[in-house]
């Protein structure tokens, strides 16, 4: 019992640096995503629906019109995650988004201050 007590596991902080393959660094702006399981891995679509469609939609909604049974979006990149990889980036995600909120209240509570108009230069 005292060898396992002496083998501890513990959490290493290890800088990671990620070389671009291809355009593979460019930014790919998405709007949706899904998730499909599959036998030890989850893939992971993130698409983009055009956002005047989605207006057209929710006018639509509002105004009691049919809504189409499907809406046609592109799909911008599908990526296969193992589990141990998705539950990394659930806790990495769950992280940004506390400091995201944390920063939101943070603002939302500061006091307001008055903005002083620039003075004006005097002519002699």
């Amino acid at each position: 019992m005292a060898e396992k007590d002496a083998k501890q596991e513990t959490t290493v902080g290890l800088s990671i640096k990620l070389a671009a393959v291809g355009n593979s660094d460019q930014p790919v702006f998405t709007n949706f995503t899904r998730l499909n399981g599959a036998p030890g891995m989850v893939f992971v679509d993130f698409g983009f629906l055009e956002p005047a469609a989605l207006d057209a939609l929710s006018r639509l909604a509002r105004s009691g019109g049919k809504i189409p049974e499907t809406l046609t979006g592109k799909l911008a990149v599908r990526v296969a995650l193992g589990y141990d990889t998705l539950a990394g980036l659930h806790q990495q995600l769950g992280q940004v988004v506390a400091g995201l909120s944390a920063q939101s209240t943070a603002r939302s509570t500061a006091p307001k201050t008055e903005e002083t108009p620039a003075k004006k230069e005097a002519k002699h």
